[in-house]
């Protein structure tokens, strides 16, 4: 017999860990990038801090926003699906039993076995049964909005701390290098961590993080050099 650790599995925390590590990647990529545009423009020390801190409050509200009116129309879907589904069973209580029945047999079970799961699951809790059977909901993956909104606007105010506090303390001449050197380095931790929680590869976790931030680092420099010559 295996060990029973063999048999945890780490997908019961990548919704929470998918929510938070994106959070925290939008908030150093793109006060970084923002921060780097606005000093390859040659803008005041300053104006960068003032940047940065605009880019640190906007963005948070920006993902609470988002997130919340997201997961508000998807608590809103299942709430609407869970409301039919009721409605289903006071009607049609035998139609649902059947209804069930024939998902138990599509998953692998005979026919007798699958009348008699329904009819005890049922008896214990219809509603329930359906809604994490047939609809494919269940408590635990509830959406939960003002929850999601706090989470992305936390995680991505902490990523966007980072760059904004090493344009303070940084010194003017060498300031774009420690945005860079910092932010690639915290992103390659977090690329690796999350990979590493997540159970896949550390490595490519984190180089993908670190080069796909690169680019956009490197692209929005690249722009606000140029507007910066221009203007």
């Amino acid at each position: 017999m295996r060990p029973r650790s063999h048999e945890r599995h780490r997908l019961g925390g990548t919704g929470w860990l998918r929510a938070s590590v994106l959070g925290a990647n939008d908030g150093i990529v793109s006060t970084s990038s923002l921060i780097l545009g606005v000093a390859a423009a040659h803008a005041s020390q300053a104006n960068i801090l003032l940047s940065g801190t605009a880019a640190l409050v906007a963005g948070a509200m920006s993902m609470a926003t988002g997130e919340y009116v997201s997961v508000h129309s998807q608590a809103d879907t299942e709430a609407a699906a869970i409301a039919q589904e009721r409605v289903e069973l006071e009607v049609d209580f035998a139609g649902e039993s059947r209804e069930l029945t024939e998902i138990y047999v599509r998953r692998g079970l005979d026919h007798a076995l699958a009348v008699q799961v329904a009819a005890q699951l049922m008896a214990h809790d219809a509603l329930g049964t359906h809604a994490r059977d047939e609809l494919g909901l269940s408590e635990s993956a509830a959406a939960r909005p003002l929850q999601a909104a706090m989470a992305s606007a936390g995680s991505f105010a902490a990523g966007a701390a980072l760059p904004l506090l090493v344009a303070a303390w940084a010194p003017p001449r060498q300031l774009m290098q420690y945005i860079v050197g910092v932010s690639l380095l915290c992103l390659l931790f977090l690329g690796g961590w999350s990979a590493k929680v997540g159970g896949a590869d550390v490595r490519k976790g984190a180089l993908r993080v670190a080069f796909w931030s690169a680019l956009a680092m490197a692209v929005t420099t690249l722009v606000g050099a140029v507007v910066g010559t221009l203007a």
